[in-house]
This record gives C-alpha cells, sequence and structure tokens, in this order.
C-alpha cells in the first residue's frame, strides 16, 4: 500500500471514528479514570453524553456543513495529492484542475473559511 493510500485511509478512520462515536468512548474513558466518586462520576459522563449527542444531532441538520462537503473534500484529496506529490517526487502526474474550475475552487474554499468563521465571531459576540 503506498504512503498516499495510508494516508488516506487514515484520515477516513479518523473522520469516520466522529461520526460513530469514538471520540465519545475516549472522553467517556478519561471520565471513568480520572474520577473516583461513582455519583459523580455517572453524572458526568450523562451531561457529557447528552452535550455529545446534541452537538452531533447539531452537526448533521447543519445544512452548510453537507454542502460544504461537496467541495472541501474532492480539493482536499486533490491537494493533499499535489503536495505529496511534489514532496516525493511520485512517477504519476497530478492533473491540473481545468482553467475555470481552479479559480473558482479558490474562491468557494476561501468563501467557505470566511463564512465559518465570520459565524464563529459572531456566535462569541451573541452569547
Amino acid at each position: 500500500m503506498s504512503l498516499f493510500t495510508t494516508i488516506l485511509f487514515g484520515a477516513f478512520r479518523a473522520v469516520g471514528s466522529i461520526f460513530t462515536g469514538g471520540s465519545l468512548d475516549s472522553i467517556l474513558k478519561t471520565i471513568d479514570r480520572n474520577l473516583d466518586n461513582e455519583v459523580q462520576k455517572e453524572t458526568v459522563k450523562a451531561d457529557v453524553t447528552k452535550k455529545w449527542i446534541d452537538r452531533q444531532a447539531d452537526l448533521l441538520v447543519g445544512r452548510t456543513w453537507w454542502f460544504q462537503l461537496f467541495f472541501v473534500i474532492p480539493l482536499g484529496v486533490w491537494w493533499t495529492a499535489v503536495i505529496l506529490d511534489s514532496i516525493f517526487g511520485w512517477e504519476r502526474q497530478i492533473a491540473a484542475l481545468p482553467a475555470p474550475l481552479d479559480e473558482w475552487a479558490a474562491w468557494i474554499i476561501s468563501a467557505l473559511f470566511i463564512v465559518d468563521g465570520t459565524k464563529a465571531v459572531l456566535g462569541r459576540f451573541g452569547k
């Protein structure tokens, strides 16, 4: 298996663990290790689980999040391939994006970061 394939599968596994509860399991194990009082431990675990489920639900119903995947994942895979090719000098050639798409991709990704950054900043002021 090539280095690129290994990195790609590792990234998919990491993203998949977020959606399947991998991060929650880690958090709950940390709570189990660090709290001695059983009642307090179960209370904290229940609060963390509820908060985690609420955040997962917010993430899944947010319409911009799903829309962004159509741009971010393909461009991220392409960009990663270009970087790895330039570092390791693969024998294969990574094709450049066609003429209008390269400019559009830059604008779309920039807009996604600007919108998400603005939402995060405005969200902090709203609290």
